[in-house]
C-alpha cells in the first residue's frame, strides 16, 4: 500500500480576512472571502521517510505555536493507522513554522479542515489535478501561482462555491487509484 501521492484538502474559512502569505506577493495581503477553499498537495517523500503522507497531513492537521490543532487531526490519525500509511505509535503535535502558502491560512483560528481526500500514488499528481480543478465549474482562483511556486501555470489553493458535486465527481473519477477520505464534521 503506497505510502505517499496527493491529497486535498477542503477547508472551511469562517469569515473573511485579509492575509499575507509569507513572501508571496511581496508579503501584501490577499483577502479572501468566507467560504470553502480546496487545497492541492503532495508528500513523496525524500530519504528514510517511510510515511510522507502521513507526516505531512499531520502537520498540516496541527497549528504553531501550541495553538489548537484542526479538528480533523485525531480522526485523521486514527484513519491513517487503520490504513496503514502511518506509523503504529501515534505522532505527536511537533512545534510547526509556517514554511508553505497553506501554512498561513491553516493556522488563522477562522480556517477549518473538515474533509481530506488522500489519492495513494508514487507518481507527481499535483499539475494534472491542478488543471481538472481548476476547469470545474465550482472552483474559482483567488491567486495565480498561490500554493505552486514551483508550477508555471497552476495554482494550489481554489475558491469552492459547492464542494459537494465536486466531491461526488472526485470520488467516481478516481476509484482506483487507492482513494481514501476522512471527514471530521459536515460543511453547512
Amino acid at each position: 500500500m503506497e505510502k505517499q501521492g496527493a491529497y486535498l484538502l477542503f477547508i472551511r474559512l469562517a469569515k473573511t480576512v485579509q492575509l499575507p502569505f509569507g513572501r508571496f506577493r511581496k508579503g501584501n495581503p490577499l483577502l479572501l472571502p468566507a467560504g470553502c477553499y480546496l487545497y492541492l498537495g503532495s508528500a513523496l517523500g525524500k530519504g528514510n521517510n517511510r510515511y510522507p503522507l502521513a507526516r505531512r497531513l499531520m502537520r498540516h492537521a496541527s497549528r504553531t505555536a501550541g495553538r489548537t490543532p484542526h479538528a480533523i487531526r485525531k480522526a485523521l490519525q486514527q484513519m491513517l493507522l487503520e490504513n496503514g500509511m502511518a506509523a503504529e505509535t501515534p505522532q505527536a503535535a511537533s512545534e510547526k513554522k509556517p514554511h508553505w502558502h497553506i501554512d498561513y491560512l491553516l493556522d488563522r483560528p477562522e480556517s477549518c479542515i473538515f474533509h481530506i481526500l488522500i489519492i495513494r500514488s508514487p507518481e507527481k499528481l499535483e499539475p494534472v489535478l491542478a488543471r481538472h480543478l481548476e476547469a470545474a465549474p465550482e472552483t474559482s482562483v483567488p491567486a495565480a501561482r498561490l500554493g505552486a511556486q514551483d508550477t508555471k501555470n497552476s495554482t494550489h489553493l481554489l475558491y469552492c462555491t459547492d464542494y459537494g458535486p465536486l466531491l461526488v465527481r472526485l470520488l467516481g473519477e478516481l476509484p482506483d487509484m487507492g482513494v481514501t477520505t476522512s471527514s471530521s464534521e459536515h460543511y453547512s
